[in-house]
C-alpha cells in the first residue's frame, strides 16, 4: 500500500475552486456514442505499474487538480497501449463495418484518419506519440507488418497508411488552431482533462496513495460520481509528481469488472524529440489524396472542426438543468446523471425481427424491450454509454443505467 491515504473530498464549497483549476481542460469526452444500434469508443489500456508504491509528500485533491491544471509539457514521447472493453456482444464482425461505413469517406482513402482511427474502437492496439509544441505532433498506431500515423506538422496534417501505401492530406488555416481542434484522445492527459471539466458538486475528489508508471513516481487521483443511477464508477488518474502531467488513467464502471478505458504509458521520455520525428514526405508511388473539406482550419480528418456527435448526457449539459441543445435537444438532471433527449420525429426503432437479416439480430443482441407510462421502447445498452428509444421516436442517452433512462421517460410523458 501506499505510504498514505487521504479520504478528502470535493464540497460544494470548493465546487468554485475546482472549476477553476480545471479551466485549461477541453471538452468532456467519455470516448463512447451510442444512439440507435451505433457504438463506438477509443479507450487506453493499462501502463505495467512497477512493484513498490514511492514514498512521496502528502497533497490534497485540489492541490493535485491545481498541479494538473497548471502542467504544461511542450516536449514529449512515449508508448500508449490502448484497449476498450464495452461488453458488447460479438456480431460476427459487423461493428466493424458498420462502423467504418459510416465513417468512410467519400474518396474512401484508407489513409483518413476519419475512417482509420476508428480501429481503436475494439480490441488492444500500441501507440506511439510524440509532440513539440503547439506546431508539432504524431501519433503512429502500430499494427501487424504496418503502421499508421498522423503527423501535424505546422500548417500540415499528414496521415498515411504503409499498408495500402496511402496519404491523406490537409492544410489547416492556423498552426496552433490545428493542434487545438485534434479530435481523438491519444495519451491519459487528454482523457484526465476532459473528465477534470466535468468535476463539480455533484462529484467525490480524492488522493488515494501513490503509484509508480512507466518508471515515473505517481499520486493516485480518484474521482467518484456522489449520485447513484451513474454506470460510470470512478476514475482513477496516476499524476506525475514532477511535471504533473498524467500517466495513467482508468475508468471502471458501476457494475464492476475489467475497465472500459484504461490509459498508461508503458514508456514515456520529456526529452525533446529529433524534428526528423514530424517530417514527412510522401513514398514514391504512393496514392495522395486532398482533403478538399478542410475551410479556415476546420475538416472533415479528425481535427475538431464544428458540430461533433454528442458523447454523453454530461458533454451535453455542462453541469445545466434544462438546458438546450441544438435541433431541439434537451438536457434532463444535472451531473453525472444527466440525460441527452430529444424527438426524431419518428416511429422509433424496428424491432429486431421486423428489420431482418444481419441487422435484425444486431437490434434484437444490443436491445432490451422497456416500458412504463411513457408506453414502450428498447433500450441499446453498452457498460458505459445507454440509449432509451421509445416507440413514438423519442431518444434518451446518457452515462446511466436503464432504470434512470426509463425513469426520465415517465417524467417526460
Amino acid at each position: 500500500m501506499a505510504p498514505y491515504e487521504s479520504d478528502e473530498s470535493t464540497t460544494a464549497e470548493e465546487a468554485d475552486d475546482l472549476r477553476a483549476g480545471r479551466r485549461k481542460a477541453a471538452r468532456y469526452v467519455v470516448p463512447a456514442a451510442v444512439v440507435g444500434v451505433a457504438a463506438a469508443t477509443i479507450g487506453l489500456v493499462p501502463a505495467l505499474a512497477d512493484s513498490g508504491d514511492p514514498n512521496l509528500p502528502k497533497i490534497s485533491a485540489q492541490q493535485l487538480i491545481d498541479k494538473i491544471a497548471k502542467s504544461d509539457v511542450q516536449q514529449m514521447s512515449g508508448t500508449v497501449k490502448i484497449s476498450t472493453d464495452l461488453g458488447l456482444p460479438d456480431l460476427g464482425g459487423l461493428e466493424s463495418s458498420m462502423m467504418s461505413g459510416a465513417t468512410k469517406s467519400g474518396d474512401g482513402s484508407s489513409a483518413d484518419p476519419t475512417s482509420k482511427l476508428t480501429e481503436l474502437a475494439t480490441g488492444t492496439h500500441t501507440l506511439r506519440v510524440a509532440s513539440d509544441g503547439p506546431d508539432r505532433q504524431k501519433v503512429s498506431l502500430l499494427e501487424n507488418a504496418a503502421e499508421y500515423s498522423l503527423i501535424h506538422n505546422g500548417k500540415d496534417v499528414w496521415g498515411y497508411d504503409s499498408q495500402s501505401n496511402e496519404v491523406y492530406h490537409s492544410t489547416a488555416a492556423d498552426s496552433a488552431d490545428a493542434h487545438k481542434k485534434q479530435d481523438v484522445p491519444a495519451t491519459p492527459k487528454d482523457f484526465t482533462e476532459d473528465a477534470l471539466k466535468s468535476v463539480d458538486d455533484t462529484t467525490s475528489v480524492s488522493v488515494q496513495g501513490t503509484a509508480q508508471v512507466a518508471g515515473r513516481d505517481a499520486y493516485r487521483l480518484v474521482v467518484k460520481p456522489k449520485q447513484s443511477g451513474s454506470t460510470v464508477g470512478q476514475i482513477t488518474v496516476s499524476v506525475d509528481a514532477k511535471t504533473g502531467m498524467p500517466l495513467k488513467f482508468t475508468l471502471t464502471p458501476s457494475s464492476g469488472g475489467a475497465a472500459v478505458i484504461d490509459a498508461g504509458f508503458t514508456k514515456v521520455s520529456f526529452a525533446r524529440p529529433s524534428a526528423s520525428t514530424f517530417d514527412f514526405t510522401p513514398p514514391k508511388g504512393a496514392k495522395v489524396t486532398e482533403d478538399g473539406k478542410s475551410e479556415h482550419g476546420r475538416s472533415e480528418h479528425g481535427f475538431k472542426g464544428g458540430d461533433r456527435a454528442p458523447r454523453s448526457g454530461k458533454d451535453l449539459a455542462k453541469g445545466t438543468e434544462g438546458a438546450k441543445g441544438a435541433d431541439g435537444m434537451k438536457v434532463l438532471g444535472k451531473g453525472w446523471n444527466s440525460i441527452a433527449t430529444f424527438d426524431t420525429g419518428g416511429q422509433g426503432m424496428p424491432s429486431g425481427s421486423a428489420a431482418g437479416g444481419k441487422f435484425g439480430g444486431i437490434l434484437n443482441s444490443l436491445g432490451d424491450k422497456v416500458s412504463g407510462t411513457f408506453g414502450s421502447g428498447t433500450i441499446f445498452k453498452t457498460r458505459l454509454i445507454n440509449a432509451l428509444i421509445t416507440d413514438d421516436g423519442k431518444v434518451y442517452v446518457g452515462a446511466v443505467n436503464k432504470d434512470a433512462l426509463v425513469k426520465a421517460a415517465d417524467a417526460g410523458k
